[in-house]
């Protein structure tokens, strides 16, 4: 069972899950413990999820998570706190976590093009949904290489390529390898720094069929058709040897 303190965590077995029930654990103004949660924690580049839980005909909305020796649940400011041992309905933001997953997976296309193109490892990133509803932009990212050099172009042949990828309809997979096992696949970390702690002993994957196959914990959609449309938006200079590949992920 893959958990977080005394929390089973739904959402790395079945990504697609939106609504469930659980028991209140704990419950204080600083964060609600459940018995069973899909609140991605945010790691990763990922933000937390939010959402709501239901509980004898009250809403408490949730704001985010916080890791600790369990997982927290933050309530949004004042709201209301249901008493351990209360049957609770939660429910993530849809729009939120959907925007989310498609454009984690756009990162890991723009990752693995980059790779297998021109050979540079990933030295950061971030993602948020978009900002501005109404635009066909569903999320916006970022992504740092140790690309020494920008080849005459760079941003456009990234953005066609991508496409290429997504319009292929790669499946995503999803599993978890004992560590010796996954390490034991060629560039299985496409970071320049190892970041899985050595007391890891079971390392979940993400394979994007024939692309991009990596250590990740986060939450991305079946198939990269599902992404919908990268457009890279800027290529910037971060200092010697790093390049930030901004992009838009949209329908």
């Amino acid at each position: 069972m893959d958990a977080h303190g005394r929390t089973e965590r739904l959402e790395l077995a079945d990504q697609d899950l939106r609504e469930w029930e659980a028991t209140v654990l704990d419950a204080t103004p600083e964060g609600i413990v459940l018995s069973r949660s899909a609140f991605y924690p945010g790691g990763g580049g990922q933000p937390a999820d939010e959402g709501t839980l239901l509980w004898q005909g009250v809403e408490t909305r949730i704001a985010g998570v916080r890791k600790g020796d369990d997982l927290y649940l933050i309530p949004v400011e004042g709201e209301p706190l249901p008493a351990p041992g209360t049957i609770v309905r939660a429910a993530l933001a849809d729009d939120r976590r959907s925007a989310l997953m498609r454009t984690h997976s756009g990162l890991h296309v723009l990752c693995g093009v980059v790779f297998r193109d021109y050979g540079a490892l990933v030295t950061g990133g971030n993602m948020e949904p978009a900002k501005t509803p109404g635009t066909g932009v569903v999320g916006t990212a970022r992504m740092d290489f140790n690309l020494p050099e920008v080849p005459p172009g760079f941003k456009e042949a990234v953005e066609a390529a991508c496409n290429a990828e997504i319009t292929a309809d790669r499946r995503v997979d999803i599993r978890v390898l004992p560590r010796d096992e996954a390490f034991a696949i060629p560039d299985i970390i496409r970071t320049a720094t190892n970041l899985i702690p050595d007391d890891v002993k079971e390392v979940r994957i993400v394979d994007i069929v024939g692309l991009d196959c990596q250590a990740d914990g986060g939450t991305h959609v079946a198939s990269t058709r599902q992404i919908g449309r990268i457009r890279v938006a800027k290529i910037e200079s971060k200092g010697k040897g790093f390049r930030r590949v901004r992009l838009e992920v949209g329908d």
